[in-house]
């Protein structure tokens, strides 16, 4: 998948280099936790990146930098979805709107295109980045079938 990212980063949305770097990190960190919440199994080599991309890399990031209040509120937003999501997983109540919420990193690169590109180019950029969501919804309902 971060291959996948980085061609849409590049390819696509023609991201600077430090915004890639920051993306690429937020995704790999998201899925360290992601697997810890799911109680899949975290060894050394997937956690000590993250541990680092989060502690260092992130933080010293110049584009974060320039933009830390913005993306901050982002990514905190997009964790309070994801926990939502969790919540209604747990509870047998996964349903469309789950669904789109536990995606809510793809918030975060449609705010980092916006911060790079200005407003009308991110106008035409969102459906790229939302087409850059993989699973499709019958997935999920094979994994959450109340859904």
């Amino acid at each position: 998948m971060i291959n996948t990212l980085k061609d849409h980063f590049v390819n696509q949305l023609d991201l600077p280099d430090a915004v890639i770097d920051w993306l690429l990190d937020l995704w790999e960190v998201i899925q360290v936790f992601d697997d810890i919440e799911d109680k899949d199994p975290v060894d050394y080599a997937s956690a000590m990146p993250a541990l680092w991309a989060s502690l260092v890399a992130m933080p010293s990031n110049p584009f974060f930098s320039a933009h830390a209040a913005a993306l901050q509120s982002a990514v905190a937003t997009a964790i309070l979805k994801w926990h939502a999501a969790n919540v209604a997983e747990a509870a047998g109540k996964a349903d469309e709107r789950s669904f789109i919420w536990r995606a809510a990193y793809y918030d975060v690169v449609l705010l980092a295109v916006l911060l790079c590109h200005g407003h009308a180019e991110a106008l035409r950029l969102a459906p790229a980045v939302m087409l850059m969501y993989g699973e499709p919804f019958a997935r999920y309902r094979e994994e959450f079938p109340d859904a």
